[in-house]
């Protein structure tokens, strides 16, 4: 087989911010600031011990990699029970927290791996 006769496909995106080259990815610092729109974060359970669930949007994840990454770095902090994303590629996808950890917390290990809440 000749791969010199084998047409280039463009990519079906441009890539995520884990996954993009280093110039291309704002820093979380500079990202704009959150509409009143969206409600801050949702607390299911208002009590502060292990079993409260919090869920945040998280902005700018497009691949299982990125969920990977933030699930990662969110479990890593102390008091967090369980970390899960629901991917929405390209949008907002949603950030569940199990655990009694601040949103302050939360935010710090998302913009450590490469992301920023809404």
């Amino acid at each position: 087989m000749n791969s010199g006769n084998r047409p280039q496909l463009p990519l079906a995106s441009s890539g995520c911010s884990c996954c993009a080259p280093t110039n291309s990815v704002e820093p979380a610092s500079i990202l704009p600031a959150t509409t009143p729109q969206e409600p801050p974060a949702a607390v299911v359970n208002a009590d502060a011990d292990a079993s409260a669930q919090r869920s945040f949007a998280v902005e700018g994840m497009t691949c299982g990699h990125c969920v990977r990454s933030v699930e990662t770095a969110v479990s890593a902090v102390p008091g967090v029970t369980s970390a899960s994303v629901d991917l929405v590629p390209g949008g907002r996808s949603r950030l569940a927290v199990t655990g009694g950890v601040s949103e302050a917390d939360v935010r710090q290990a998302v913009a450590a791996a490469g992301y920023a809440l809404a």
